[in-house]
């Protein structure tokens, strides 16, 4: 049966998060891709090499959760009548990457369709008689669940910290469909404009490089040299729980349990102690860079490279660097 994948877009490609969402659908059965762009802007080659032999480029103004869920629902085989089962008990699935748009996508369609959603899962398999047998992440990743999910449709968000982004061995042809999406005014009451990328370039659970700040950042003022180090590197700002109550920085950019889960290629992190909270925010990093003057600092042991001295003379030298470069 179908494995239908929601695929988030970031400038002009795949999300990495959508990546690994792609990954994890394909030991499901073949699939098929969502997006919500116009076709001409669909990366069709990148779907390609992760297995996708479909996509259907959903018409969209914005981001709107509960529309982008009826259009998916509209494409779930059988729904609203009957839900068939392919051959060997195997049902349909919708997944979509852990990020707060795919949870919240999925989410609206569970609330749709009548069916439950599992989030945040580390590998699915078909289940002897149907459903799917399910490993999902718990308690901000501290645990490991097993569970049958036994629904006619299985709906489930990969995390996205913890399956890697493999390509397919022997990527196929694609088909795109054009998809018009019937919408009653209710289904757009929430709704976001997309914002430009200059004004909030790549989002922090995808941003393949995140430049972190701390207490040791201390003040809102002092974020200006991460703001440029991290244009620099093409990547965004994220901080600490105590830089949010501080009011210095929305609570968007915050890394941590109760904040954003991220997985960048690089996580620089300047002034940041390292609370246990936050490790579990920022663990899925590739490579970890800490500046502190606290040589003992939790952060520092976590790091893959320490440096010991005051970020505020430390960052200077390393745009400059980066800028003679």
């Amino acid at each position: 049966m179908t494995v239908f994948c929601l695929v988030e877009l970031e400038s002009g490609a795949v999300a990495d998060a959508s990546l690994r969402a792609l990954t994890l659908a394909r030991g499901l059965g073949p699939v098929a891709a969502v997006a919500f762009a116009p076709p001409a802007d669909l990366p069709v080659a990148e779907l390609a090499a992760y297995g996708v032999s479909d996509v259907y480029a959903v018409a969209a103004d914005g981001y709107a959760p509960r529309a982008w869920a009826w259009a998916i629902a509209n494409l779930v085989p059988g729904w609203p009548d009957a839900f068939p089962e392919g051959p060997a008990g195997r049902r349909p699935a919708v997944l979509a990457a852990g990020t707060d748009r795919g949870n919240e996508v999925l989410a609206h369609l569970g609330a749709i369709i009548g069916l439950p959603m599992a989030a945040n899962c580390v590998a699915a398999a078909p289940a002897p008689g149907g459903g799917l047998e399910l490993v999902r992440q718990r308690w901000a990743g501290l645990l490991l669940e097993d569970a049958v999910l036994d629904a006619p449709v299985a709906l489930l968000t990969a995390a996205t910290d913890a399956v890697a982004a493999v390509p397919a061995d022997a990527p196929g042809p694609v088909m795109v469909h054009a998809v018009k999406s019937e919408l009653s005014p209710a289904d757009l009451m929430m709704r976001a404009e997309e914002a430009p990328a200059a004004a909030g370039g790549a989002s922090l659970a995808t941003a393949r490089v995140v430049v972190g700040g701390g207490r040791g950042v201390g003040s809102a003022d002092g974020f200006a040299p991460l703001e440029e180090l991290a244009s620099l590197l093409g990547g965004v700002v994220g901080v600490s729980r105590v830089v949010t109550s501080e009011g210095w920085r929305p609570h968007t950019q915050q890394v941590g349990q109760t904040g954003t889960k991220i997985t960048p290629d690089l996580y620089l992190a300047c002034g940041i102690s390292g609370a246990i909270q936050h490790i579990a925010g920022c663990a899925g990093a590739k490579h970890i860079v800490a500046i502190n003057t606290d040589a003992s600092a939790p952060m520092m042991a976590r790091a893959d490279y320490a440096v010991i001295g005051d970020l505020h003379q430390v960052l200077p030298a390393l745009i400059e660097a980066l800028r003679a470069r």
